[in-house]
């Protein structure tokens, strides 16, 4: 076995990839296919759901990766991975670390499903014994923290293209022996689904199915200046600790279809707990859209983004579910959503004196009604947009219809057009500011301070302009 000794560094991510050291490199074996297609079983592996496929995982991985590319082929069937050390090491084993592939990386998965190995430890642990230790946090000492993998799938420093297929990738997150917290707040300690790290090739990933990780089902960070772009098509993930995609740097982004869903549900949850989080760290992220996606009962937000420079996100035809936390924080330039629903409130709207910079909903329609929660829980604490008093924030044909205990939005220079609001609940509701085009609201509002620049109906009634 080949384990990689814990490595980290100050600053972007907390653990850095490093090179085996102090035990023997492995022995790479020709397959006898160097120009065809790869598979584990030429390595040795067995994929019978019981066998440690680790090794011949590492092997194969290193055979590409000497060849700067190539196509690798799994079975439809399970593959066992993940391994670590004995006390009082616990060291983790690479499982797949793609580096430097310049020809191009293929990894078609034809439905195979590649599991972490039951009883392995994640967290901080008392290494002689090996039993879980509990430090206050924050808490950064990092000589007893241990994790079963750092990511089932590396894909860095790539040149050619990356495509991954068909692949389901499972964390086992609910077999983990799970030891003491790490960082500011609960488990920030490796455990990803897919890494893509600073590719400056085209990537893509479709039919992917990457849930029950301890962190998060994927972590991009990606190069700002390239061309390319990566293109995410029917990818689910969820049950994943602490976010399902965590987006941390570079542009050029898509998703299509895709699932974010129930992270922090699987027993192991960490902050922020999102469905997708875009928090630029060392570099600035630009241009995503989301198409068509789902962000559904996540312990945190369903999609936030507040850190770090981050700028012009488009999301139509998607759905935002908050059970017990916002369905949405985007509190960052540029952000657009045409033709969403959101069932829960919504917060942190970004607001600008120049309206091309404010948040934008075009036909958006927003509901408090429990039989549109997976749960029967909808989060409406809050209003159920609370803009606060974010400058020009744009409502645009935009409808609430609020049948349970939720309060139409909280806002002082909000812009509402051709907008109709309704709510049951008799708490008061504050949708101030400025009215254009012709609206309606049914329910106990004050527009105290409001401009009414065109047509508004409030219970029945036409208000009177203002001068």
């Amino acid at each position: 076995m080949n384990f990689r000794r814990r490595q980290f560094i100050g600053s972007g991510m907390a653990f850095a990839l490093c090179p085996s050291t102090g035990i023997a490199q492995r022995r790479v074996t020709n397959p006898g296919q160097q120009r065809g297609v790869v598979t584990p079983e030429q390595f040795g592996a067995k994929g019978d759901g019981v066998t440690n496929d680790t090794t011949a995982f590492a092997e194969m991985t290193d055979f590409v990766n000497q060849r700067r590319g190539g196509t690798i082929a799994f079975r439809r069937t399970t593959y066992i991975v993940a391994r670590q050390a004995p006390p009082p090491s616990f060291a983790y084993e690479n499982i797949m670390d793609f580096r430097g592939c310049n020809k191009g990386l293929t990894i078609l998965g034809n439905g195979a499903r590649i599991r972490c190995a039951g009883g392995l430890r994640y967290g901080t642990f008392d290494l002689s014994s090996g039993q879980p230790t509990n430090h206050p946090l924050p808490y950064y000492i990092r000589d007893d923290v241990v994790f079963p993998y750092y990511a089932m799938i590396i894909v860095e420093n790539c040149d050619g293209p990356v495509e991954i297929s068909d692949l389901e990738l499972d964390g086992n997150l609910t077999e983990l022996i799970i030891g003491g917290p790490f960082g500011d707040t609960g488990w920030q300690i490796p455990a990803y689904g897919i890494f893509l790290l600073n590719n400056t090739g085209s990537e893509q990933l479709s039919r992917v199915y990457t849930h029950h990780h301890a962190l998060d089902g994927i972590l991009i960070n990606g190069v700002v200046a390239r061309e390319a772009g990566t293109a995410l098509t029917q990818v689910i993930c969820e049950y994943n600790g602490r976010q399902g995609c965590s987006v941390v740097g570079g542009c050029n982004y898509s998703f299509t279809d895709c699932q974010f869903s129930h992270t922090g549900r699987a027993g192991l949850s960490s902050a922020p707990g999102a469905g997708v989080d875009i928090e630029a760290e060392e570099r600035i992220i630009r241009n995503l859209t989301f198409s068509r996606c789902l962000f559904s009962n996540n312990a945190g937000v369903g999609m936030v983004a507040d850190s770090g420079d981050t700028e012009a996100a488009n999301f139509a035809d998607c759905r935002f579910i908050g059970t017990t936390a916002w369905s949405a924080w985007p509190r960052k330039p540029r952000f657009r959503f045409d033709r969403c629903e959101f069932i829960g409130s919504i917060v942190s709207t970004f607001g600008d004196p120049d309206p091309d910079r404010a948040a934008q909903f075009h036909d958006c329609v927003f509901h408090d009604d429990p039989r549109l929660s997976p749960t029967g829980e909808v989060y409406t604490t809050w209003p159920i947009a609370d803009l606060y008093e974010h400058e020009n924030v744009l409502l645009n044909r935009c409808r609430f219809d609020l049948i349970a205990n939720g309060a139409l939005p909280w806002s002082v220079h909000a812009i509402y057009r051709d907008c109709t609001m309704s709510q049951v609940a008799t708490r008061q509701a504050y949708p101030r500011g400025t009215y254009i085009g012709v609206n309606r609201i049914d329910g106990n509002v004050d527009l105290y301070g409001s401009a009414i620049l065109g047509d508004l109906t409030l219970n029945g009634r036409l208000v009177p302009r203002t001068n």
